[in-house]
């Protein structure tokens, strides 16, 4: 036994011994894998790809450069064939970056989140962990609740989405991002999120004599948070792709150039229900409908008894306002934005026995609807808010 080897040694002893795997594969190689794995985590978490744009988390928009770089890699296809089951190379998310085509290797290798310097044995080189700058502009807004009186505000939230969808508020960057823009009653887009500034409890001198705010803020994945004016300040600044959501524009309701939802001439109408329902026929002076059509509004309203869209009842014209050269889904934005929050919450069933909740009733007294129309011909619309309190419109 003196004589035998080291193997020899072993095979008498009756332990196998299996090769040493060698990777066989480049640091580059390597690095590519590790970022398609992020992907396919993110996908196995939501079951589609990471998507661009602008509402969407900034880690998410991230990963979909990424997918979209490896995606311009010749060697992805071979190197990733057994791990991408979802086939995720084999489709384009629709989306280019303006300038992928000109980056060379260091650069797209930026563009996957590592650096081109060889990490073999590099104990130091941390990967996949979010910069601090990051971590901290999550941590800001992180301290979140459940929203218990969300429904408040969640048609706040699908008017803002459905005007920056018809262009009647835009989304502008925050060159500045001074207190002033943080005020109750607005909008910003952070961290991927719709957020709104619901209500400010009071201003107060910090130990540094710098002025600061107390504030509620919702989300619009109905959320809330109790911040610091500053603190949701940093947030704003540490985001560098955070939006400011412009308040409505009322123009152009009346112009001279055509729009695909214009019409040429049309009728703001004022309905009153004559629904026995309970709650309606409580509350009939206060609560009316109102709509916008370019033909008559008898035709509008006939057979009323049988939609449920009238609350299956007869409806009398209480007002009509005549307008020319008016854009209908800006002009019918512009109402529910204004009386939003005082929108009737009342389900019904239809001839089907289905449940229906119809839109476009509000608690509003008809003299405050007249003066909002007013404020649409002249243009003055966008300066005043709807205050239930005291039922009737005032400055911003």
């Amino acid at each position: 036994m003196a004589d035998m080897d080291d193997d020899e040694l072993l095979e008498a002893l009756g332990v196998e011994v299996a090769p040493l795997k060698v990777s066989g594969r480049t640091p580059r190689e390597e690095r590519i894998i590790a970022g398609f794995e992020d992907i396919l985590r993110f996908h196995q978490a939501h079951g589609r790809p990471p998507l661009h744009g602008e509402d969407r988390d900034i880690f998410e928009r991230l990963y979909a450069v990424r997918l979209d770089q490896i995606r311009k890699l010749p060697e992805a296809q071979t190197l990733l064939a057994e791990l991408d089951t979802p086939g995720l190379l084999a489709h384009s998310s629709g989306m280019t970056i303006s300038d992928a085509d000109d980056l060379d290797e260091d650069a797209l290798l930026a563009e996957l989140g590592v650096s081109n310097e060889s990490v073999e044995n590099d104990i130091t080189q941390l990967r996949n962990v979010r910069a601090y700058q990051e971590r901290r502009a999550a941590e800001e807004i992180a301290d979140r609740a459940k929203c218990t009186d969300f429904e408040q505000f969640e048609h706040l939230f699908q008017t803002v989405q459905r005007e920056l969808k018809s262009g009647v508020r835009k989304t502008i960057s925050l060159e500045t991002r001074t207190l002033d823009e943080i005020q109750k009653g607005t909008f910003f887009i952070v961290g991927g999120q719709i957020v709104y500034v619901a209500e400010e409890r009071g201003e107060f001198t910090t130990q540094y004599n710098r002025r600061d705010m107390r504030l509620r803020v919702i989300y619009d994945n109905g959320t809330e948070s109790d911040v610091l004016q500053r603190s949701l300040q940093r947030a704003l600044h540490r985001d560098k792709v955070a939006r400011l959501i412009t308040e409505p524009a009322a123009g152009p309701l009346f112009g001279e150039s055509a729009e695909p939802d214009d019409i040429e001439s049309g009728t703001i109408y004022v309905l009153q229900s004559l629904s026995k329902h309970p709650f309606v026929a409580e509350h009939r002076e206060l609560i009316h409908k109102i709509g916008v059509t370019g033909g008559k509004v008898e035709a509008r309203i006939a057979g009323a008894e049988k939609d449920a869209t009238y609350l299956l009842a007869g409806v009398d014209i209480v007002a009509t306002y005549t307008l020319h050269n008016l854009n209908r889904s800006r002009l019918e934005n512009i109402f529910h934005r204004l009386f939003g929050t005082v929108q009737l919450d009342l389900t019904i069933e239809d001839r089907f026995g289905n449940p229906v909740k119809p839109r476009e009733w509000f608690l509003v007294p008809l003299q405050v609807i007249d003066e909002a129309v007013q404020r649409i011909r002249d243009g003055s619309i966008t300066d005043v808010v709807y205050d239930p309190e005291s039922a009737r419109l005032i400055g911003r």
